[in-house]
């Protein structure tokens, strides 16, 4: 009596618990699919009640315990008058043609997202790598089929990393990210515009995206120009910030040539409110010494102190202020940095309205970076694209 309750809390309703016996690394349950009064044919779905034989199948199930289980399921044969063909009956939680149960498949794809790597995965359930990377990635494809004719979110975010090497060049990937939601949108092979179009077409509602927030790339504003019409570009606050980080390394660099002074090099990126005066003091007598160096650092920090402003109005005076300021320069780095500012000057304005950035994308960049290191690169991009929204979108 016992048994029967036991079996019956793992098997459910469907089946009837007929006995068990030792198998490989686990047991073999005998069990007995419930009567039906009749059956549907797969094939014109007629009702047949004509049995014409019996037939036994072995299929895996979910373990207990830590010890492997097998289902081997009697079955009865039905015979269709109108396709005058035989079938066997289906098994509840088992499609068609599969030796697993659908408990079990989501026993392997559960433990794929715990452990650190697939390998271990395998080894402690016995299964082969190619029937666990099906089941897998099945089992992503089933729930990123929740996110189906999604339309299009009102504020977006577009970055990209790198992929992979291939012979042609490197590859990168496309996030889209929804800002408002927190959450993952889309992701794409590649950053030129006309690739980016014939994949992300096909998404509806194009015309609702209000807002899309990008790095200081002509690729992507062309993009986003082209496929999105009604949409205002931001630049990310970050990207701008960070246009001088390049000009104050090589600097520093031609100045020391040695990692003995990577403080220096710590300090000169830093957001100097953030330092100590102490900290601050040294710096300023360290930069009195090199004039061009002082001069980069300065500029930087002017950009710091442009982002603070609060309203729109002050942000754009203060912008055209240090526009003027950045012509009576001499170097050439900052009259690029001018040159750079003064086109990008409506995206970089348009932040101080909106107060929109990539910093989500780029968060998600990294869990991106992270699960490529833990499976050690991808080849195949259907599989990285499935995998990624499946660890972001929800």
């Amino acid at each position: 009596m016992l048994n029967d309750k036991l079996a019956q809390s793992v098997l459910g309703r469907e089946f009837r618990f007929l006995g068990s016996r030792a198998f490989k690394t686990g047991h073999i349950w005998d069990v007995e699919k419930i009567r039906n009064e009749f059956e549907v044919c797969p094939r014109c779905a007629s009702i047949c009640t004509s049995r014409c034989g019996r037939a036994r199948v072995l299929v895996r199930e979910e373990g207990i315990r830590s010890e492997n289980l097998w289902l081997r399921i009697l079955m009865y044969r039905y015979y269709c008058k109108t396709c005058r063909k035989p079938f066997t009956e289906p098994a509840p939680g088992v499609w068609p043609r599969r030796r697993t149960t659908q408990r079990f498949r989501k026993a392997l794809a559960r433990d794929c997202e715990n452990m650190t790597d697939l390998s271990r995965v395998r080894k402690l359930q016995r299964v082969s790598t190619g029937l666990l990377y099906q089941v897998f990635y099945e089992q992503c494809e089933v729930k990123l089929r929740e996110r189906q004719n999604q339309p299009w979110p009102e504020v977006i975010g577009i970055d990209e990393h790198f992929f992979r090497r291939t012979r042609q060049g490197t590859e990168f990937v496309t996030m889209i990210t929804n800002i408002k939601k927190r959450r993952l949108f889309e992701v794409a092979i590649g950053k030129d515009s006309k690739g980016l179009m014939a994949q992300l077409e096909s998404i509806p509602g194009r015309e609702n995206v209000k807002i899309v927030v990008i790095d200081m790339s002509d690729t992507y504003k062309a993009f986003v120009k082209r496929m999105f019409p009604n949409a205002q570009i931001i630049a990310d606050k970050f990207h701008v910030l960070r246009l001088l980080t390049p000009a104050l390394i090589k600097t520093r660099k031609l100045i020391h040539g040695h990692r003995k002074d990577l403080r220096w090099r710590r300090l000169l990126l830093a957001n100097e409110k953030n330092l100590d005066y102490s900290v601050r003091f040294d710096l300023w007598r360290y930069l009195e010494s090199h004039p061009k160096l002082q001069e980069l650092y300065h500029t930087k920090e002017r950009l710091y102190e442009f982002y603070r402003c609060k309203g729109t109005m002050r942000a754009a005076q203060a912008f055209e202020r240090f526009l003027l300021s950045l012509k009576l320069s001499l170097l050439p780095e900052i009259q690029k940095l001018r040159r750079t500012l003064e086109k990008w000057k409506h995206q970089i304005l348009l932040y101080f309205e909106f107060r929109f950035t990539n910093a989500l994308t780029e968060a998600l960049n990294g869990r991106g970076k992270l699960l490529q290191r833990r499976a050690s690169g991808y080849k195949s991009f259907r599989n990285y694209r499935i995998r990624l929204l499946t660890a972001c979108a929800f």
